[in-house]
């Protein structure tokens, strides 16, 4: 067995692209920090509509969370639908999952125009239950989405379980067919590409140190000189850092970990995941998991394991979860196991906006693959002035909390206390 690599399963067929050696220009008319999907959705747009853009990255390119995911094109939100109705009222609910079906049709049709090869299937979603209340819960949710979005969701009972998953773990389950995969790494190499023939400049390995409003525009201050720009976007998502203390009051950068098994043997795939779908459960910690775009192993992510960050012990955690759910891979090795932060919000609520004249798209909840390239082109499209700038997203306050600076001291406490639940069997209920 070869060697544990710490660094994305992704980054073997994408790996991230050492930095060039580009001169920051004296002035721009858009300046972009965060070269993940969300700026570079954003630099396409606006370079195609004949802007001038400059992308800053204090890594290289994509090295955060855009290839470092699980790669499940889901748009989900953090909350049930039915619990968005309790909150909300059944049409803001309404409103909220229909932007996540437009975010999901258009995250395919930029994948389908630009002939990105990341390997992107609609195979739907398989979400097992932990307990007979969440499956109770998932089947109230099932009816409630096929009531209002026609979305033909399926409930699949524990007898039938074996057509989804090689698995007796879970008490049954729910599918939703809307729902795909794709190589992020690929993904994101493809708009690299998209943005670089438009003429965007993407400068990487240079963290910005200042954005300061002027009557001239922003004067975007970096190691390598500044730039004024006429407007600004921060789409930095779990990697925002000091430059804007506004903001990391407002975002919770939270670990999320992933691992990779070593290659099945022939015939096991298809007896532990038959139709190849996106995976998930109900635990508190969930888990997110799948086939990798080869069909050779598998993809296990969770947020067990977050309240630490030695990487040894996030992967035994997430490896006794792969085993409790597939007893089969007692013996199967490891390839990867690596990390990278989510961008949380305390509304779990995804932001597109513009606070004293800077424009944000971040805070993803852990759904970025979709959001995140949704909300970076309607950063651009606000930018631009266009009608069809308009999100539901844009329509609720950035919260903050009392005593909150950017670091989530309380995680631990809230994991183990997640934890707990989860021994007691008090899943996700919505």
């Amino acid at each position: 067995m070869s060697e544990l690599k710490l660094t994305p399963y992704w980054w073997e067929a994408a790996p991230r692209p050492e930095a060039r050696a580009i001169a920051v220009p004296e002035k721009t008319d858009v300046c972009i920090v965060g070269a993940g999907y969300a700026g570079l959705s954003a630099a396409l747009h606006l370079a195609r509509a004949g802007r001038s853009v400059v992308v800053f990255d204090a890594m290289r390119a994509g090295e955060g969370a855009s290839s470092r995911n699980g790669g499940i094109a889901s748009g989900n939100i953090k909350f049930s639908f039915n619990a968005m109705i309790s909150k909300f009222g059944l049409q803001r609910a309404k409103d909220f999952y229909a932007e996540g079906i437009a975010a999901r049709d258009h995250l395919a049709a930029l994948i389908r125009a630009e002939k990105i090869d990341c390997g992107f299937k609609m195979v739907g979603r398989f979400t097992g239950a932990n307990s007979d209340a969440d499956y109770e819960m998932l089947g109230r949710e099932a009816d409630a989405l096929n009531q209002h979005l026609e979305l033909g969701v399926e409930m699949v009972s524990h007898a039938d379980q074996h057509r989804e998953l090689g698995t007796d773990h879970y008490v049954g389950g729910q599918v939703r067919g809307d729902i795909g995969g794709l190589h992020p790494g690929l993904l994101h190499q493809g708009l690299l590409e998209r943005v670089v023939a438009a003429g965007v400049l993407v400068i990487c390995e240079t963290r910005v140190s200042g954005v300061a409003k002027t009557d001239a525009g922003f004067v975007v201050t970096t190691p390598k000189g500044p730039v004024l720009a006429q407007d600004v976007i921060i789409a930095t998502n779990g990697y925002t850092d000091g430059l804007i203390s506004w903001l990391q009051r407002r975002i919770i950068p939270i670990p999320s970990q992933i691992i990779a098994t070593e290659a099945l043997p022939a015939g096991l795939m298809d007896q532990l995941m038959p139709k190849r779908r996106m995976l998930g459960n109900t635990l508190n910690l969930y888990n997110y998991y799948r086939p990798s775009p080869d069909d050779q192993c598998i993809i296990f992510g969770g947020r067990r394991g977050a309240d630490t960050d030695d990487p040894q012990r996030k992967t035994r955690a997430l490896r006794e979860q792969l085993i409790e759910v597939f007893p089969q891979l007692q013996n199967t090795g490891l390839t990867h196991s690596w990390w990278g932060y989510t961008g949380y919000t305390f509304d779990f609520l995804p932001k597109v906006m513009v606070n004293d004249g800077i424009h944000y798209a971040l805070g993803f909840c852990g759904s970025g693959v979709v959001w995140a390239n949704w909300l970076g082109l309607k950063a651009a499209l606000s930018i631009l002035g266009e009608t069809d700038a308009e999100s539901i997203f844009a329509k609720y306050p950035f919260q903050t909390r009392p005593l909150y600076r950017g670091y989530p001291w309380f995680l631990p406490f809230v994991i183990r206390w997640y934890a707990i639940k989860d021994k007691l069997g008090k899943g996700r209920h919505g």
